[in-house]
């Protein structure tokens, strides 16, 4: 889907709220069913934290993966910087629905602003504007605490995950040699 049409649809959910535009969280199934199963959430949920412990410094989240990360970081559910076991200091998301505002009210999110998460946390956003997944645009909008990243995933399958874990912005992230 072309980005233009991409941003015009989610400007239209903005707009209307549970109209065509909100099906489009439909074509995403995976994140369709965390936002509307709870019991299934919180068994994802609690299998991700059970594999990240007190020395995980770096959490990377990918499309429904991004949405999960910032669920367990807004509820407190992982520690981050500044508080008692505390290791996380960076957060990448990359392909993030995160901006789609029918995505962000099945996360209980109604003014289309993200909810601050722990403040110490540095957060980059990495995204393709080919992405539809991503609305054709980054976090920026939605939250202050985010640094967007814009990347060329190449026209075939934008939103894979191994094209956005292989490009620049994410090495750095994840060596903490960001600038």
């Amino acid at each position: 889907m072309p980005p233009s049409i991409t941003r015009r649809a989610i400007a239209y959910d903005r707009r209307k709220p549970g109209g065509r535009a909100s099906k489009l969280i439909r074509s995403l199934r995976e994140v369709h069913t965390y936002l509307t199963e709870p019991d299934l959430a919180s068994l994802v949920r609690k299998h991700i934290l059970e594999s990240a412990d007190a020395h995980t410094t770096v959490l990377i989240g990918h499309s429904l993966g991004s949405v999960i990360a910032y669920d367990l970081l807004r509820h407190e559910e992982i520690a981050a910087p500044g508080t008692a076991g505390g290791a996380v200091h960076t957060f990448v998301t990359c392909g993030s629905p995160l901006a789609i505002p029918t995505v962000q009210r099945g996360m209980g999110i109604t003014d289309g602003r993200l909810t601050q998460i722990a403040p110490r946390l540095r957060w980059i956003n990495v995204f393709d504007p080919d992405d539809a997944v991503t609305g054709a645009a980054g976090l920026a909008l939605t939250t202050d605490q985010v640094r967007d990243v814009e990347v060329d995933n190449g026209r075939l399958d934008p939103h894979a995950a191994v094209k956005y874990l292989r490009t620049l912005p994410v090495a750095r992230a994840v060596t903490d040699t960001w600038s």
